[in-house]
């Protein structure tokens, strides 16, 4: 029944955006606040319930964005995510035990996996899937950006700090072995990939080196 709660305040919201264009931030933050409350006590991680609202907001055409509900509430948003929940957050799930066998674990299948995985999983997908659209006819690149710019940006893409952490610590809740040693995989690939990002646009990413061909 929580989540059956969840989910009628989510359709009241949507409602008040397309049917009565409501834009007054008031009634979306606070049937936000009770959607969470709701979606945490159904047994669904209630981070859902974030994603929910961000879709119930209204937002405004392009020329008219910045005056957007949306767009002034992600401005609002923007320096305290950045500069204090996202690290605390990070800290908080980091937890790091780094003991004699720390090694040992880094050569395990799933720590091998999550490394795979943000340094050469992510800047596969981006650039294959950037590819798929542009050849298509869905969408072209700017003129002032390249492929080359598009796989640097895939292999930033492995920086998944915060976000694989938080999924190791749902995937392998009971295990607090297995989730250190994702972490340490997490941390260290995320670190290679930030690297390695920097080094690629560094030398290769340089306006007007290449053509969009």
């Amino acid at each position: 029944w929580y989540l059956v709660g969840a989910l009628a305040v989510w359709t009241l919201l949507f409602a008040l955006n397309r049917l009565f264009r409501v834009t007054s931030r008031v009634p979306y933050l606070l049937g936000g606040t009770l959607m969470w409350f709701l979606m945490l006590n159904s047994g669904v991680h209630a981070t859902i319930a974030g994603v929910m609202l961000a879709f119930a907001i209204p937002f405004a055409a392009k020329d008219d964005d910045e005056q957007s509900p949306s767009h002034r509430l992600e401005h609002f948003l923007h320096k305290p995510v950045a500069f204090m929940i996202l690290p605390i957050f990070a800290l908080a799930n980091t937890g790091l035990v780094v003991d004699a066998g720390w090694m040992q674990d880094l050569t395990s299948a799933n720590s091998v996996g999550i490394a795979a995985g943000l340094i050469a999983g992510k800047p596969l997908g981006v650039t294959l899937f950037c590819f798929v659209a542009v050849t298509s006819g869905m969408c072209r690149l700017p003129a002032d950006l390249t492929w080359s710019h598009m796989i640097g940006a895939g292999i930033l893409g492995g920086i998944g700090f915060t976000m694989s952490i938080f999924i190791a610590n749902l995937a392998f809740s009971g295990n607090p072995e297995t989730i250190n040693a994702s972490k340490m995989a997490v941390l260290l690939a995320s670190l290679a990939a930030g690297i390695c990002g920097f080094l690629w646009l560094r030398l290769l990413g340089k306006p007007g080196a290449h053509t969009n061909a």
